[in-house]
């Protein structure tokens, strides 16, 4: 998978998201302002949301359309996307922003409209949100446009993975992502459940990653020991200015942790490999080998008294240990030699 110029792949470094969202609280220069600040926290990437309250749902009172059991406990729908969404007409700004920037940018289209308007812009990917998982004809109509795919699993069940894959592979398109998410804002540590990205990977055979609602960086970096690829964090310049996602969002200094975290996790992590490095044979200075230890005349015999396994390792491997005791040396052998085979005599 190629997103602008990041090749994304199951030897690449992680692909870090920093997601924008509502973190503009109504405030353009507060958005280009996020944008910097991403770029200097280390992410390779701004994602923004790009919908009406129109386009995600319609303005009605009724009780279904009433938030329960989250953050947003109680308020309506349309109001909330009223107050979070980012105006199409700040789009093209953003988008020029972030490439100045060195950033690349997409984000999550809603409907289809939100699709045919980014397609003027020529975004590099697409994301789907997690509510947006089950919407398969939304699903396919991303998929038709032949990009990259980035979907978030927060409220899916297996079946719901496997027919938006399915969606995407009706229209031609396998460059597909999957991103463990927890649909919990913030969400507890313990939902995290960063086995499911090791899991997406096999059971699906697509590039997995991390959606993160969590707060620090302990799951982005137990997600990137589990081959996280893409990583996604709701990023903000400080939490006080408020807004519908500032609880959930890091700032630009818990980012730059994450960023500096996930990077040497990546480095920690490394490749199977038994050749020893340079530090590594210069270490083995420090095993055990065998040594005489005490003063011995020629034609005496090793014992255990005489001859140790003892550090450093420059003498005889301590598997001849054994193989040794009950031979006679050739030559008087001083306390601190190292002992060799060709100290002792042989029946020849």
């Amino acid at each position: 998978m190629k997103i602008g110029n990041f090749n994304i792949d199951n030897s690449s470094p992680a692909f870090i998201i920093a997601e924008l969202s509502a973190n503009h609280n109504g405030s353009i220069d507060t958005a280009l302002e996020t944008i910097r600040a991403a770029k200097r926290a280390g992410a390779n990437c701004i994602k923004l949301q790009t919908y009406t309250a129109d386009t995600i749902t319609i303005d009605s009172r009724k009780e279904d359309f009433l938030i329960k059991g989250t953050i947003w406990e109680g308020r309506n729908l349309y109001d909330l996307y009223q107050q979070a969404y980012t105006p199409w007409e700040w789009h093209a700004r953003l988008f020029e922003e972030a490439r100045k920037e060195g950033l690349e940018i997409f984000s999550s289209p809603f409907d289809f409209t939100s699709v045919d308007f980014l397609e003027t812009l020529d975004v590099p990917a697409y994301k789907i949100a997690s509510f947006e998982i089950t919407d398969i004809p939304l699903i396919e109509y991303v998929a038709s446009k032949e990009k990259p795919i980035i979907i978030s699993t927060g409220i899916a069940t297996e079946q719901d993975i496997r027919l938006a894959l399915n969606a995407c592979s009706r229209m031609g398109n396998n460059q597909v992502a999957l991103l463990k998410c927890t649909s919990s804002y913030p969400a507890p540590i313990e939902e995290a459940n960063m086995c499911m990205v090791k899991d997406f990977s096999e059971r699906f055979n697509v590039i997995a990653g991390l959606s993160d609602h969590t707060m620090g960086a302990t799951v982005p970096v137990v997600a990137t020991c589990f081959g996280a690829k893409i990583i996604e964090k709701h990023f903000i310049l400080d939490r006080s200015i408020g807004g519908p996602d500032a609880s959930f969002s890091i700032n630009e200094q818990e980012f730059t942790e994450m960023v500096k975290a996930v990077r040497e996790a990546e480095k920690a992590i490394g490749i199977v490999d038994y050749e020893l490095t340079d530090k590594q044979i210069k270490g083995k200075d420090f095993s055990r080998s065998l040594y005489i230890v005490e003063d011995l005349k020629a034609g005496e015999i090793l014992t255990s008294n005489n001859v140790r396994s003892i550090r450093p390792g420059f003498g005889m491997h301590p598997k001849y240990y054994k193989q040794i005791l009950g031979s006679k040396v050739n030559r008087d052998l001083e306390k601190g030699e190292r002992l060799s085979f060709d100290m002792i005599e042989t029946n020849a």
